[in-house]
């Protein structure tokens, strides 16, 4: 279930440019891990790690404004 809900997280953001760009300015995986639990997608750091190794992402930013390319279409 954490990992639909992570998988969830990413194709919401890759729906929708203003969710992601809350996202997009965290610095830290717990400040969005606890970001995602506030919008009801309930999972770790470790699952979130899980995921993004799976499909070959990092969690990285970069730009001004901040972006990830994490988000799925």
């Amino acid at each position: 279930m954490s990992k639909t809900n992570v998988e969830e997280l990413l194709i919401a953001g890759g729906a929708s440019e203003k969710f992601r760009m809350r996202y997009d300015a965290l610095k830290t995986k717990e400040e969005f891990v606890a970001l995602a639990l506030a919008d009801g997608y309930a999972f770790s750091i470790q699952d979130l790690d899980n995921v993004l190794r799976e499909s070959g992402d990092s969690f990285e930013s970069f730009g001004n404004p901040p972006k990830r390319i994490i988000w799925w279409t």
